[in-house]
Order: C-alpha cells, then structure tokens, then sequence
C-alpha cells in the first residue's frame, strides 16, 4: 500500500502519444497526451490507499520506442514496444522520474512522486 501522495505529470514524447493509466490489476482511467501538451493527472484516495500505484506506457506509433529511466542506477528500463505493446511499472518511492526513449533520445518525458 502506498501512503505516499502519488501525482504523475507526463511530458510529451514526440511521437508516442498516448499514456495510460493504471490502477494495480485494473483500468482505473487512461488519458491521451497531443505533442506539445504537458498535463496532471489526478490520483483516487479509496480504502486508505493512493491509485493509481501502477503508470502503463502505450505506444500508439507505427515504429518502436522504449521507455528508459534517466536516473543512474535506472529505476526501469522497457524492451523496445511495437505499436500497441504495453510497459508498466509501479512508483514506491517519492520523487521525479526522468525518462527517454534509448531509440530516440529527445523524446523525454517525467513522472514525479509526490
């Protein structure tokens, strides 16, 4: 259980345009991010617990990307996703999560642990 507030702020990736969001084992709520935008995401309090607990990556382009943490050592790193392969991971720990795709590396994004 998580009883850190979990606030997820996504920034675009260039060409991978949609993020999902998951609660542990479940479709809590999912969103699409357009190129250029950056949005907050807001997290569900139930049952004395934070969720979603769980961020899902979706690549929705017709090319591969992967999603890899910046941080040294890496929090997480995905195997190169085709076109609508999934990368999950869950956030235990408060913090700013930087990440890139190692195929394309200006494509950044951050995930930030509250």
């Amino acid at each position: 259980m998580i009883r850190t507030c979990l606030c997820i702020t996504v920034l675009t990736f260039l060409v991978l345009n949609a993020v999902a969001l998951l609660a542990a084992g479940s479709g809590y709520f999912g969103s699409t991010i357009q190129q250029g935008q950056e949005q907050t995401l807001e997290v569900k309090i139930d049952n004395f617990s934070f969720l979603p607990a769980t961020v899902t990556w979706i690549n929705r382009d017709d090319i591969p990307h992967t999603v890899v943490s910046s941080d040294d050592p890496r929090a997480f790193k995905s195997k190169a996703l085709d076109t609508d392969d999934r990368f999950s991971f869950t956030f235990t720990k408060a913090g700013t999560y930087s990440y890139f795709c190692s195929i394309h590396p200006k494509m950044t994004g951050k995930v930030v642990v509250q």
